[in-house]
């Protein structure tokens, strides 16, 4: 098998799925604010994992991947018809919760820069850098800088 046919596979589900989602399944369940963040396929091509992320709370999500669930073999004809491939991938549904962990730890970053402001550099590092005479870059001197000293 070609190394590159997984991630195409991976890209067509993605596509397949987020079209579904957007203008085929009319499911009050699913929440239109709905996104195909990634998709892992097994080496075999035999098993697909799509993780989605819903905007809203804890139970529009839920509802979500159930209705998405409810729908996987809907959805895994439309993507067979797009395959062409002799056996079609089984779709599994899930909440991506990489991007929950991605929130949680740039939260503590913003509590932790309030709480101990000494501990981080100052967000506009760059200005004050410009300030001082420093170049923002290293090599990226201003010739009409050296041109008036």
């Amino acid at each position: 098998m070609k190394p590159y046919r997984k991630e195409k596979v991976a890209s067509v589900i993605q596509e397949i799925v987020t079209e579904a989602i957007a203008r085929k399944i009319s499911d009050p369940r699913v929440s239109p604010l709905t996104t195909v963040t990634r998709v892992k396929v097994s080496g075999d091509l035999l098993a697909a994992t799509v993780y989605l992320t819903v905007s809203g709370d804890e139970a529009a999500e839920r509802r979500t991947v159930e209705a998405m669930q409810h729908a996987a073999g809907y959805v895994k004809r439309m993507l067979a018809q797009e395959l062409g491939i002799r056996q079609c991938p089984d779709l599994r549904f899930e909440a991506d919760e990489s991007l929950k962990k991605i929130k949680h730890t740039l939260d503590l970053l913003r509590e932790n820069r309030k709480t101990r402001p000494d501990l981080f550099p100052p967000e506009d590092w760059d200005k004050e850098e410009a300030d001082q005479g420093a170049p923002s870059k290293p090599g990226a001197e201003d010739p009409a800088q050296e041109s008036d000293s």
